[in-house]
């Protein structure tokens, strides 16, 4: 095998989709086969940024990763070509797109972040499904709304990106937003009169292919702030998502898209007035229906739903009754127990033991407990369970 690098061609021109390359080796990385190129167009996972697909040779291309000497592999489905071929790769395209614009959407807001948010970027990863910055410090709303109309502003200027191979003293001359994290010849991705950062990933050459960088998300996270954003394909998509959920909604409460947050106000009114006539016509019906409920104990098992079950419980514990009250929910039952003003029983140790006898599981205070069980608890139950 060889310990030769692999020359890296997506360095050289990340627009580029197609390579033809020599096979110097096979190998093996993570227990799976690969195949060691003289030279690839194939990004290997690094740097939060995740690998290219694509095929080789017609083999789908299923991973990529380089190991610690710089040799790249390439894991593939299928037969690997004999080594000394010379084969022929195909980047999956959309795909390097979508991280071309992520990658360097994610260094425009590391950037603005710094500058007008003042919070450095601890960590940052490119997923399939999110993308994220991590961050030293929380951010509010307002100042995140101000970082991506400022990264925005600079997509639209249409800046060139750039890779700069500088010599140690051109290096030590920049004004880097972060140190560089390996040693030797160092890589820097310039976002032309923006930002300045060692970076070994793949990137637009223009601000203008990252497309719209926009923040989807903010959530506080280990001390600081998780940050998810979108760029490029991914927010069109992303926005389409949105645009067709709130065009269900408008038409579902037949009105445009913009009258929606008006239209669930209205709702959200209405539920709540419609809340407190059911909690008052519960209160009217629980005080009447009451009387009903004999014994002291009180025990009986009732058709009725779990509030109104408690209102019922509420009402009926007067002086130093002791109630317990049922209702089937499902193939199971709401029990409540609850006692009067007047009474020492503990409800807590008897819901528990009510439990035992009739399988199932809660508990509670000694003035009051609920839970479910398998059966409803009859008179005798709770007689021996109080003995």
């Amino acid at each position: 095998m060889t310990d030769t690098p692999t020359r890296k061609l997506y360095w050289d021109d990340p627009h580029s989709d197609e390579f033809d390359a020599r096979v110097v080796a096979h190998a093996e990385r993570d227990g799976r086969p690969s195949v060691l190129l003289e030279a690839t167009l194939f990004y290997p996972e690094a740097g939060g940024q995740l690998p290219d697909h694509g095929v080789l040779d017609g083999r789908s291309v299923v991973d990529v990763q380089v190991d610690d000497a710089g040799r790249i592999h390439h894991v593939l489905e299928g037969e690997l070509p004999a080594v000394g071929t010379l084969v022929s790769g195909r980047l999956d395209r959309a795909r390097r797109h979508e991280h071309m614009a992520l990658h360097t959407g994610q260094h425009m807001l590391s950037r603005a972040l710094l500058e007008l948010g003042k919070a450095a970027t601890v960590s940052s990863r490119l997923g399939e499904s999110g993308a994220t910055i991590d961050l030293d410090r929380e951010l509010s709303p307002k100042t995140l709304a101000e970082i991506e109309a400022r990264v925005n502003q600079v997509v639209d200027e249409h800046r060139v990106v750039r890779q700069l191979h500088p010599s140690p003293e051109e290096l030590a001359a920049m004004d880097l937003r972060r140190a560089p994290k390996v040693d030797g010849a160092i890589r820097i991705i310039e976002v032309e009169g923006f930002d300045l950062t060692p970076c070994g990933g793949t990137h637009c050459t223009d601000t203008a292919q990252v497309g719209w960088v926009r923040i989807t998300d903010a959530s506080r996270h280990r001390g600081g702030q998780r940050v998810t954003f979108t760029a490029g394909p991914r927010t069109r998509r992303v926005l389409g998502a949105e645009s067709e959920a709130l065009r269900s909604l408008a038409a579902r409460f037949t009105c445009g898209p913009h009258d929606v947050p008006a239209a669930i106000d209205k709702l959200e009114r209405e539920l709540g007035e419609a809340r407190e006539q059911l909690g008052a016509t519960r209160a009217a019906f629980a005080k009447a229906q009451a009387a009903a409920i004999s014994g002291d104990p009180a025990v009986a098992s009732l058709d009725t739903d779990v509030a109104t079950l408690r209102a019922l419980a509420a009402e009926a514990a007067t002086g130093s009754r002791l109630v317990v009250l049922s209702a089937a929910v499902g193939d199971a039952f709401h029990v409540v127990a609850t006692r009067g003003p007047a009474s020492t029983v503990d409800c807590g140790a008897l819901f528990r033991a009510l439990a035992e006898r009739c399988g199932g599981r809660g508990g509670g205070r000694p003035e009051r407990a609920e839970g479910r069980m398998e059966r409803a608890p009859t008179a005798a139950d709770v007689a021996a369970a109080q003995g």
